[in-house]
């Protein structure tokens, strides 16, 4: 962004040029579905716009998929399935899964542009995100060959033990990370060698219809199919579809429950990755500069959108003010603006929306006591004001019980509770109904490997956070989810068993 001495005016101009420029350069005008391996109107003529939270302008008009959509998206895909996807073996699977990542990295920086115009996250974060699509399908093309299964004799028996694709698959992704989420669930479906019906979050739809046109030359035409469109509307249609056979969903809790009893209706299969309100564990003995820099990725990276974000800290009385007093400083030191501008660290949220959903916990933990050690409302800057924007906020004070607390804020807020006894402290770390992640900061290995056993979650980071390598399974305990990603565990959930048992006698 310029100078603060320039005016708002020149400063707002500033940032709504350089916007339209890279969405002349990015954005279509107007988006359609993909579906059979082409770009089709939805049957009912409907759109609706995807809107540029920095700026709160359109972006694009975007197809309006509905049920006569999504039931021409699962046709489509039982076709490419029963003619001719099923017919490729590993070796075909694993190359074009290699020439998905090769064309994700070809175009990285028209996605990696697309990802920030429509989602807000600044362009640093967009571009690790792009870099770690292309890597999903490099690791899943690395291990299509692992098709499982075994055999056993006792005996006249001769018994055999194979793993078979679903068919047709269903994946509705969030926004927070759109083409990462969308990789998440392509790769290891391709890999066991299913048939997919995308639908994208209505909020940031326009990386996965970019992921769809540069599959074209790559995947047979129905392999993928895209269903943009509003939940009730093509989310709930696709998840309790009677031909799809197999769910995978991320996303809020609340949606999760109610995409399980979807697929109920079916007895469906169903993976669910769900919300977080993760605890990141500090101990006195800490490096407090180290430390600072781990809660701050953990809490702020995706201005805190993020399911594994670490939102609720808890650390050693002994140094809890001078963590704090770092928290505040290194919060000071934030750049908050334009995500396009490569020294933004912390972007808008995605929509108004979730602006005021943000802002509702705020005044409530306001209203209970809570001390705001940073941040707690919009900036008062004149030019940020007008975007999606939320102050990083850091609140000490509130009771664990608090909704605050408890619920998946979704936003760059983080609760601090300070402890001496161990026992206590774990007991509320653990004091949620998620179980997704969890942080651990300390130099002894010791404590470290008890409070990462003594967390229910499923997956904790010791002095790092983030991090997600690929073959390391993520998911969650409680109510954070089921099933994992990232890994191999991950293709046993796109693949359903079959026993054959021989009798040679």
């Amino acid at each position: 962004m310029a100078s603060h001495s320039d005016s708002a005016e020149d400063r707002r101009n500033d940032v709504m040029e350089r916007h339209r420029e890279a969405a002349d350069a990015v954005v279509p005008e107007r988006t359609s579905l993909y579906i059979g391996g082409e770009f089709t109107e939805p049957a009912g003529g409907e759109t609706f716009a995807t809107i540029d939270p920095t700026t709160t302008q359109e972006l694009a008009s975007v197809a309006r998929g509905r049920e006569a959509d999504v039931n021409r998206a699962v046709e489509a895909a039982w076709e490419a399935f029963e003619t001719e996807w099923s017919e490729h073996s590993p070796g075909d699977r694993q190359r074009i899964l290699t020439e998905i990542a090769d064309v994700i990295e070809a175009n990285a920086d028209e996605l990696a542009r697309l990802e920030t115009l429509d989602n807000g996250k600044p362009i640093t974060e967009a571009r690790i995100d792009v870099d770690s699509a292309a890597e999903q399908f490099r690791y899943f093309a690395g291990i299509v060959r692992e098709n499982g299964g075994e055999t056993m004799t006792e005996g006249s028996r001769y018994g055999q033990v194979i793993s078979e694709p679903y068919g047709v698959v269903a994946q509705v992704i969030p926004w927070n990370f759109p083409l990462l989420m969308a990789s998440w669930k392509l790769a290891p479906a391709l890999a066991a060698g299913n048939c997919t019906v995308l639908k994208p979050a209505e909020q940031t739809p326009l990386s996965a219809l970019r992921l769809a046109g540069l599959l074209d030359e790559v995947v047979p035409d129905g392999v993928v199919n895209v269903v943009t469109g509003f939940g009730e509307e093509a989310g709930d249609p696709l998840t309790r579809h009677p031909d799809v056979r197999k769910v995978a969903f991320t996303g809020s809790t609340a949606v999760g429950k109610q995409v399980m009893t979807n697929a109920a209706e079916n007895v469906t299969d169903v993976t669910l990755e769900l919300g977080g309100k993760s605890p990141v564990v500090v101990f006195s003995d800490v490096d407090v500069p180290k430390a600072v820099q781990l809660i701050t990725a953990a809490i702020f990276y995706n201005t805190g959108e993020c399911c594994e974000a670490g939102s609720r800290l808890f650390v050693h009385e002994d140094v809890a003010d001078d963590v704090l007093d770092g928290l505040v400083n290194a919060i000071d030191e934030m750049e908050i603006g334009d995500p396009l501008r490569e020294a933004t660290d912390l972007g808008p949220k995605v929509s108004t929306e979730q602006v005021d959903r943000t802002l509702e916990y705020l005044e409530a933990a306001q209203d209970a006591g809570g001390r705001f050690l940073a941040g707690g409302d919009r900036p008062d800057d004149e030019v940020l004001s007008e975007g999606c924007y939320v102050e990083p906020t850091l609140i000490e004070g509130l009771e664990h019980d608090h909704a605050a607390v408890q619920e998946e804020i979704f936003g760059p807020v983080l609760e601090v509770f300070r402890w001496t006894d161990y026992e206590t402290m774990m007991e509320l770390a653990n004091d949620v109904d998620y179980g997704l992640a969890g942080g651990v900061i300390t130099d002894d290995v010791t404590q470290a490997n008890r409070a990462a056993r003594d967390i229910e979650a499923g997956y904790i980071w010791i002095n790092s956070y983030h991090d997600l390598a690929p073959g390391l399974p993520f998911g969650g305990y409680k109510q954070s989810g089921i099933g994992r990603e990232l890994s191999a565990d991950t293709l046993d959930h796109y693949r359903q068993t079959k026993t054959i048992n021989l009798s040679l006698g």
